[in-house]
């Protein structure tokens, strides 16, 4: 059903591009918010449909990762260019709600990404992730972070 509306809502995108005949990115990306608004507007089960629902929520979380990106690399580097350090490494282990191999590898990976952590390792019954952070000034917050914000924001879209 997901992949259905998914290919109709590209294939309204693409009528859209046609239809104006400016063929740009910008367009596309219009059409296709026009069509999926478009879409949402006409169907009966909104509320159980999981596409009209993932769409907005991956947006956010695009946002959010690229917010948590900035703030840890401008971390990073002025830890870097200043002449003292605050760092406190630490490796620290975060009960998992994510279950499924999909759900933790993109936790693990998107941790990863993020400038000064990186996910160690998965405990073998997949309750616990060992993550080295190189900022653990208290380790309930860091957890209360990654807890909060990347596993719950990850999940709301997967599940």
């Amino acid at each position: 059903m997901i992949k259905t509306r998914f290919l109709s809502n590209l294939l309204l995108s693409f009528i859209w591009l046609a239809v104006t005949g400016t063929f740009s990115f910008v367009n596309f990306v219009f059409g296709f918010i026009l069509s999926f608004f478009l879409m949402w507007l006409i169907s009966k089960e909104r509320e159980e449909n999981k596409y009209f629902y993932r769409g907005p929520k991956l947006i956010a979380f695009v946002f959010f990762f690229l917010y948590e990106l900035i703030k840890a690399n401008l971390q990073v580097a002025y830890d870097v260019v200043t002449p003292s350090f605050y760092m406190k490494p630490g490796i620290i282990q975060i009960p998992l709600t994510a279950k499924t191999d999909l759900e933790i590898t993109l936790l693990a990976n998107l941790i990863s990404l993020t400038p000064g952590t990186l996910s160690l390792d998965v405990s073998d019954d997949r309750e616990v992730l060992y993550v080295h952070a190189m900022y653990v000034h208290d380790r309930e917050e860091f957890i209360a972070d990654i807890k909060n914000g990347f596993e719950r924001k990850l999940l709301e879209i997967l599940r």
